[in-house]
């Protein structure tokens, strides 16, 4: 089975605020920046998101990311390997 999938949506000027920082673990969409993450805990001060990468070396590590739970404006479970998102599905 699949380890699930997190689509974490942080409103614009948390962006803006985090800079730099946070500009390698967003992916872009039709529906704007997002983080994909294997985790999510909102259950204290903090947003905590779990985030698959790679160290220099190339071996897979995962990293936490926490962020002010105000920062965070929507997470969106992607539950198969296909994309996400609105599109017309009548053809």
């Amino acid at each position: 089975m699949a380890e699930p999938r997190y689509a974490v949506f942080l409103f614009p000027p948390a962006i803006d605020a985090l800079g730099a920082a946070i500009k390698p673990y967003l992916t872009d969409s039709p529906l704007g920046p997002h983080i994909v993450c294997s985790a999510v805990d909102a259950s204290g001060a903090f947003f905590q998101l779990t985030v698959p990468g790679c160290d220099r070396e190339g071996k897979e590590i995962k990293a936490e990311l926490m962020l002010p739970n105000p920062m965070v404006r929507m997470v969106v479970s992607l539950h198969d390997d296909h994309a996400f998102g609105f599109g017309d599905s009548l053809s």
